[in-house]
C-alpha cells in the first residue's frame, strides 16, 4: 500500500491492490463502488445486528520536508523511547491509515468464519482525508443496515468514544459605500466586527462530557477595495467544531439569530459530531482491557457515520501528516489482537 501513492480522490490503484489482496485471502466476494472496497463475512443473516470495520486507503500529499522517498516502504529498528529496541516500518500512509487498515481488515480474515451473535462487514473507504462526498458517504447507501462502526485511525489502541463535528460558516456583512473623507456610508467592517465579537464571546449553554465547549473560530476576513472608499461588504469565515451536545444545524440556526441581521451560510452540515454511551457493550469491553476513552477533537468517517462508533486503532495522531511517517511493527500485531478479543463474541 505505501508504494502505490493513494492520493485523496487518485485511489484507484490501491483500491485495486486492496480488492485483489482481500479476494485471494478470503475466497469472498469482494464488492467495489468508485474506490470503495468491502466484503461481508458468510451466512449473513438480516434477523441480526450489523457490526462495520471501517477505515480508508487514501492519504494526504507528502510534506515537502520528507528525508527519504515517501512511497519506499523501509523498516529499520531502533530505539524507542521507553528504551526498547522497535522496528518502524516508514512511509506515506503508514501511520494513518495503512496500519488500522491492515490490522481492521486482518481482524476481519479471523473472525469471518467463526459465529458471532451479529454480522460482519469490512470496508476501505476513500476520500475521507478531504471529506469527499465520494468516500463513506456514498457506500453506506449500498451496505446492509449499520448497527455498530468501528473506524480505524491512529489512537494508540484507545477508544474516541466521541467526535467532534465540523461546520464551516461564511459571514457576510453589508453596508454602504462612501468616500472615507467625508461622513458618509455605513461601513460594513464595522458591522462585521459587532458580530465576530458577539461569536467571540458567545458559549453554548451544554457542554459534552467528553468533547467540551462547541469551540468557534473566526478564522477569515475580507473587505474594501482602496484605502478612500468606505467598503459596503465584509466577509468572513467561522470554524465551528461540534460537540455531540448539539446537532450541527442547531448551532447553525443559534449562531445566525445571534449575528442577525449578518449573513451566516453554512457550506454543509454533513460532517456532524458523534458519540457512543459508556454503557455500550463495545466500550466496557474497551474499559475491562485497560484502554482509555476519549473524546476526540479530530474528523474521520465517524463524522458521516449515524450509527453508534467507536474510533480505535494502531499508531499515534501526532505522526499523521507529517514528514518520515512510520508505524511500529509491533503496534500492528497489538492491534490485530486487542481488535480480535475486543469483537469476538461481541453482544451489542
Amino acid at each position: 500500500m505505501i508504494s502505490t501513492p493513494s492520493m485523496s480522490r487518485d485511489e484507484k490503484a490501491v483500491a485495486d491492490l486492496i480488492s485483489d489482496y482481500i479476494a485471494s485471502e478470503s475466497g469472498l466476494e469482494v464488492k467495489r463502488s468508485g474506490n470503495n472496497v468491502w466484503v461481508i463475512a458468510p451466512d449473513f443473516d438480516p434477523a441480526r445486528p450489523t457490526l462495520l470495520l471501517n477505515s480508508h486507503c487514501d492519504t494526504v500529499k507528502p510534506v515537502v520536508t520528507w528525508t527519504r522517498d515517501p512511497f519506499t516502504p523501509v523498516e529499520e529498528t531502533v530505539e524507542g523511547s521507553s528504551g526498547r529496541l522497535e522496528t518502524r516500518l516508514f512511509g506515506l500512509g503508514s501511520n494513518d491509515a495503512g496500519a488500522p487498515l491492515v490490522s481492521l481488515l486482518h481482524t476481519f480474515l479471523l473472525l469471518k468464519d467463526i459465529p458471532q451473535s451479529y454480522n460482519l462487514i469490512f470496508l476501505a473507504s476513500c476520500e475521507e482525508e478531504v471529506s469527499g462526498k465520494n468516500g463513506i458517504e456514498s457506500v453506506l447507501p449500498l451496505l446492509p443496515k449499520i448497527d455498530l462502526a468501528v473506524v480505524g485511525e491512529p489512537t494508540g489502541m484507545n477508544a474516541a468514544i466521541a467526535e467532534k463535528g465540523l461546520v464551516v460558516l461564511d459571514g457576510v456583512a453589508h453596508g454602504k459605500s462612501g468616500h472615507a473623507a467625508r461622513n458618509e456610508g455605513v461601513n460594513a467592517i464595522y458591522i462585521a466586527l459587532d458580530a465576530i465579537q458577539k461569536l467571540r464571546y458567545f458559549s453554548f449553554e451544554n457542554e459534552s462530557p467528553t468533547l467540551g465547549p462547541v469551540k468557534i473560530t473566526v478564522s477569515v476576513i475580507n473587505a474594501g477595495t482602496v484605502h478612500n472608499v468606505v467598503p459596503d461588504q465584509c466577509s468572513f469565515v467561522v470554524d465551528v467544531r461540534s460537540t455531540d451536545a448539539y446537532t450541527n444545524q442547531e448551532i447553525v440556526e443559534r449562531l445566525q439569530q445571534l449575528v442577525a441581521p449578518v449573513e451566516l451560510s453554512p457550506r454543509s452540515t454533513r460532517l456532524q459530531p458523534s458519540g457512543i454511551s459508556e454503557e455500550h457493550p463495545l466500550v466496557k469491553r474497551v474499559k475491562t482491557l485497560g484502554r482509555q476513552c476519549f473524546g476526540s477533537p479530530t474528523l474521520s468517517d465517524q463524522a458521516l457515520l449515524s450509527c453508534p462508533s467507536v474510533k480505535i486503532g494502531p499508531g499515534d495522531s501526532a505522526r499523521s501528516h507529517t514528514a518520515d511517517e512510520y508505524i511500529c511493527l509491533e503496534e500492528i500485531r497489538e492491534a490485530i489482537q486487542l481488535y480480535f478479543t475486543l469483537l469476538n463474541g461481541l453482544n451489542f
